[in-house]
């Protein structure tokens, strides 16, 4: 009798333990448990720890409440410019209503990533090229709001939504190159244009100084003698310009010199005859010199008295 008493006690514990084990559930604390009793929904969603349901009766569906990282495959499309690309992107989200996430929806990871495949694709064709590379920005908030709309009645939040990767063809790459390249010449030749400008500016000033100041020629003159030495070449060639020899000019110039007082003849030859300037004589007077020199020996003989007859 009495064996029979522990038989039946030790069968009832051991029903006992696996109606505990059947009726016990874990939930982790970044999860949620959401109950259904016979296929509805039971009571609140229960909260992370121990939760207990009724074996064969209730059924317990964890849900995880971390943010999930989902990678949108790379989504081909035209642009507003007719441009094809390939872009892919990249969506942070969460579950925010466990019960709406399990109800609302089949499978809401499932969900999510077709819903972002979509708004990419209808992102790519509303934005132009230049928007793609450089407003991504902008792009992100729209695709995020796409997405967003709808999820928030599947008790899922859009946390971040980011475009990861533009891909161009290769002929749109050279194109985009060439054009790069085009516009820093563009740059520089503007730059290259300022600075003759600036040049020519500063250049003419130091024209006006040294017009003002002919030594100062000079001394640069001399200035790039001294530069060009240094070199050591074998051959200097150096512009002479022709300010210097004007100032030359006028430095060799002075008084004229006066006529010798014991040469009457000559005195008078050279009063009659104007002076010729210029160091320079033509030829008629070259060969005049022999016969004027023989007239002025004649003229200075003294002169012989005629005898009356």
């Amino acid at each position: 009798m009495v064996q029979e008493v522990v038989g039946a006690l030790v069968g009832a514990g051991c029903a006992g333990l696996v109606y505990l084990a059947a009726a016990v559930r874990i939930v982790k604390q970044y999860e949620r448990g959401v109950v259904f009793r016979l296929g509805r929904l039971a009571g609140e969603v229960r909260a992370p720890g121990m939760a207990v349901i009724i074996p064969f009766v209730d059924r317990l569906y964890k849900v995880n409440m971390q943010i999930v990282t989902l990678p949108i495959p790379a989504q081909e499309g035209i642009t507003r410019d007719n441009v094809t690309v390939r872009v892919d992107a990249v969506v942070y989200f969460k579950v925010v209503d466990a019960a709406n996430a399990v109800v609302a929806v089949e499978d809401y990871r499932f969900a999510v990533s077709q819903m972002a495949q979509t708004s990419l694709r209808s992102i790519i064709g509303k934005s132009d090229l230049d928007d793609l590379l450089s407003n991504r920005e902008k792009l992100n908030q729209g695709l995020e709001l796409m997405i967003d709309s709808p999820a928030i009645g599947w008790g899922v939040q859009i946390d971040r939504v980011e475009i990861k990767d533009v891909s161009l063809p290769d002929a749109m790459k050279r194109s985009m190159a060439r054009q790069a390249e085009a516009d820093r010449d563009r740059r520089a030749r503007i730059i290259n244009a300022d600075a003759e400008l600036q040049a020519s500016r500063k250049l003419a000033e130091a024209a006006q100084q040294m017009e003002h100041t002919p030594a100062a020629l000079q001394l640069r003159l001399l200035q790039t003698v001294t530069a060009v030495a240094a070199e050591k070449n074998s051959t200097l060639v150096l512009p002479f310009p022709v300010e210097l020899l004007r100032f030359l000019e006028k430095a060799q110039q002075g008084p004229p010199a006066p006529p010798p007082a014991g040469a009457p003849g000559r005195a008078s030859e050279q009063t009659a005859a104007p002076a010729v300037e210029g160091p320079e004589e033509s030829e008629d007077d070259s060969a005049l010199t022999p016969v004027r020199s023989a007239a002025d020996a004649v003229s200075a003989r003294p002169a012989v008295p005629a005898v009356e007859e």
